[in-house]
């Protein structure tokens, strides 16, 4: 690999070393193998599921907690754009023409489901008056409204709905005004993540929206101040321009543009666990953006949160104090039993088989490397047909079996076996974690040193009509966490209510009414 004097500016301003790049390249040489799968992560075997009259102890922990001072965060990865969102829309703007045919012989000539459940449900989308008042009296029929109604979302000079980050657009339609993701995640953290009177959130967004998101905060933090007596703290990070890779051709050498630069692209959310190392709080909450819901189910969701944030301090107590023996000096051998089957029991630690050889002070450091790491509660739903990644036992080969969100694309589908454990899967991940990133000092640990940098994705993407692979980091809650304490407790399907699609909206969990 031979990098020009422009291109060794160009790393200088990214923040990218010369040292990282030929790491990169290294990588799509030697390739990212597979994860091996031991077997899928059940209720009792990996996944803890609370009766009602548990859950509500483990509520009330945490509620009593954060009275009591705890710094609490809720961390919003916020940066995608709203186009693929709407690709059936695009895809129709392209195809249909109202002046030509009906919309019922374009249904019958596409076969256009997305289309056809976008149209009939119209009145339904929080968006609907907003652009119904902006093509009034241009339509000549109700089928030129929908192709007119679709052109006034998606034109470049018109809504340009396709531009926004998906944070911002009409989700919900409450009578006299719409919410967008960005209010909703502000009402929940009133819900369950106030600390005092305040509610501190961080969302990580795209430079160019930043901008919008501020004055969408401007425009609505007084009524939601008003509505959930919270003061709010927000703030925002981008993606840093240090965590993009570089992409090579099919040769494995670096891809250049047109003009001659070399190709960086964005690594994926797995960049933001750098955003997530530069937070604080004792407890910090992660979901996306897109994850909301309407009043009616909010009670349900707040509770979920509660209840995972009570798992994690309770097991958290303990860990610490655990820490701190270890910490105290020389432990008998039935004192380290109690803390190894701790790690086992409570935290899903496992243990090769060398570790019964150690001797009493070896022993003692392997706990104390076990013991301190971040810990993360994640909350996982029932498989009911959504897409994502899920729990699972993996194997990494040395013999070291631990607790892992995985997704398709790390499995070998080709391997029966691996295909069958990923078939039998009974939960699947819904982005839902809480986590606590200190020590029993109150020191924060360095996340950075928690990554498993094997559990990255090489994929296959073209540009200006040339193939090229592009690397994709370790997911901000697949590889980035792979070395953190883990635990996964189900939570009702009702508390995950992503919009991947426009129709997305239609489903009860956005409707208000």
């Amino acid at each position: 690999m031979n990098l020009t004097e422009k291109d060794l500016a160009l790393l200088s301003e990214k923040g990218i070393s010369e040292a990282k790049v030929r790491e990169q390249i290294e990588t799509f040489k030697e390739g990212i193998p597979f994860v091996q799968l031991e077997k899928a992560v059940t209720v009792g075997e990996g996944i803890m599921k609370f009766a009602p009259e548990e859950a509500k102890d483990k509520i009330a922990k945490y509620e009593a907690a954060a009275n009591k001072g705890l710094t609490l965060l809720k961390f919003v990865p916020a940066s995608g754009a709203a186009s693929r969102m709407f690709k059936a829309l695009f895809n129709f703007l392209d195809s249909y023409d109202p002046s030509q045919e009906s919309l019922e012989a374009y249904f019958g000539r596409t076969a256009d489901k997305a289309m056809k459940e976008f149209s009939e449900g119209l009145r339904h989308f929080a968006f609907y008056d907003l652009v119904m008042s902006r093509i009034a009296g241009k339509a000549s029929s109700k089928d030129e409204e929908v192709y007119l109604f679709v052109k006034e979302m998606m034109s470049e000079d018109a809504l340009n709905y396709g531009f926004y980050p998906k944070g911002l657009l009409p989700f919900h339609k409450y009578g006299d005004h719409t919410a967008t993701p960005f209010e909703e995640h502000l009402k929940e953290a009133a819900e369950y993540a106030k600390s005092g009177d305040t509610a501190e959130l961080h969302f990580t967004i795209s430079p160019q929206h930043g901008t919008m998101f501020n004055a969408e905060f401007e425009s609505v933090k007084q009524r939601v101040s008003h509505a959930t007596q919270t003061a709010f703290k927000v703030s925002y990070s981008f993606q840093k321009p240090s965590t993009d890779t570089i992409a090579v051709d099919m040769e494995n050498e670096p891809f250049r543009n047109a003009d001659g630069s070399v190709l960086f692209r964005p690594g994926g959310h797995g960049a933001l666990i750098e955003n997530l190392n530069e937070q604080e709080a004792d407890i910090i909450f992660i979901k996306n953006i897109d994850n909301v819901t309407v009043p009616r189910f909010a009670n349900d969701m707040a509770n979920s949160k509660k209840l995972l944030a009570g798992v994690l301090l309770g097991v958290q107590e303990k860990a610490f104090g655990y820490a701190r023996r270890l910490e105290g000096g020389a432990l008998s051998e039935k004192e380290l039993a109690e803390i190894k089957a701790f790690l086992e029991n409570e935290l899903n630690v496992r243990f090769n088989e060398a570790f019964d050889e150690l001797g009493g002070n070896q022993k003692a450091e392997a706990l104390k490397d076990k013991i301190n790491r971040p810990i993360r509660v994640c909350g996982m739903v029932k498989n009911e047909g959504e897409p994502g990644g899920g729990p699972f036992w993996i194997n990494d080969r040395k013999g070291n079996i631990s607790l892992q969100i995985i997704e398709s694309a790390q499995i070998d589908m080709n391997d029966p076996a691996q295909a069958r454990i990923l078939k039998n899967a009974t939960h699947f991940n819904p982005v839902d974690l809480v986590c606590a990133v200190k020590n029993h000092k109150g020191e924060k640990y360095d996340l950075m040193n928690f990554v498993d940098p094997k559990q990255g994705f090489i994929t296959g993407k073209t540009k200006e009509g040339r193939e090229l692979k592009a690397l994709e980091l370790p997911g901000l809650w697949n590889g980035a966490m792979a070395f953190w304490n883990t635990i996964f407790v189900e939570v009702p399907s009702s508390t995950f209510n992503p919009v991947k699609t426009v129709n997305d909206l239609l489903r009860p969990a956005h409707q208000v009414r």
